[in-house]
């Protein structure tokens, strides 16, 4: 009985930090992530800019106590976002860079979507961004030294991003296309096509032909 209580506590210390305590090198690659740089990210602002942005985001765009657009699109605006008119902003918002922004008129934003605008992201007009949406021009090189990696989205008219959406770095999404609940989107949709899924897939056309 001795032996087997030995063993098992042998076999609980062999797992996660035990094979660093008694010297056992696990086998694979790791990256050494101080390592990691900025990549082909440029910012386009001074650390004043971007400082000042990160307590205006904080205190306006990102509060639920402001349900008012123009406030949001106002400061956006100030700080170099291109918006156009009849855009409804009236719940919270999180915007990385005002100054990588460009929306059309008349578009739609929902409760904590969020634009992580590393490089420029465009949207159209008429569209739609629901509630949660996640829009991320950024990632990392997984096979190099994880250096962050940019490209911009493009969002062109009348499409609709519904609710807990990811829309990934360097896609385009078409004219009038719809992306359902919770997808992933990983490329560039044609112009529209409802798509859905992780990974998006095409499930039909939006318009009856």
């Amino acid at each position: 009985m001795d032996r087997a209580i030995g063993e098992r506590r042998v076999g609980r210390a062999d797992n996660g930090d035990g094979l660093a305590a008694r010297g056992v090198k696990a086998s694979g690659k790791v990256i050494d992530l101080s390592q990691a740089g900025p990549g082909n990210y440029e910012a386009k602002r001074g650390f004043f800019i971007e400082l000042v942005w990160f307590f205006i985001e904080a205190c306006f765009i990102n509060n639920k106590l402001i349900p008012v657009s123009f406030v949001r699109v106002a400061l956006l605006r100030a700080f170099g976002a291109r918006i156009g008119a009849n855009c409804r902003m009236p719940h919270p918002v999180r915007v990385k860079a005002p100054w990588n922004l460009e929306v059309g008129d008349n578009c739609w934003f929902g409760v904590d979507a969020w634009i992580y605008n590393q490089t420029n992201i465009r949207i159209g007009n008429n569209v739609c961004i629901s509630q949660g949406v996640f829009l991320t021009t950024g990632s990392h090189d997984v096979a190099g030294n994880m250096d962050l990696q940019v490209a911009p989205i493009v969002i062109e008219d009348g499409v609709w991003i519904t609710s807990k959406c990811v829309v990934q770095m360097g896609v385009t999404i078409g004219r009038s296309a719809v992306v359902t609940p919770l997808s992933v989107v990983h490329r560039s949709l044609d112009a529209e096509g409802v798509y859905g899924g992780n990974p998006v897939r095409f499930i039909r056309k939006r318009f009856p032909e």
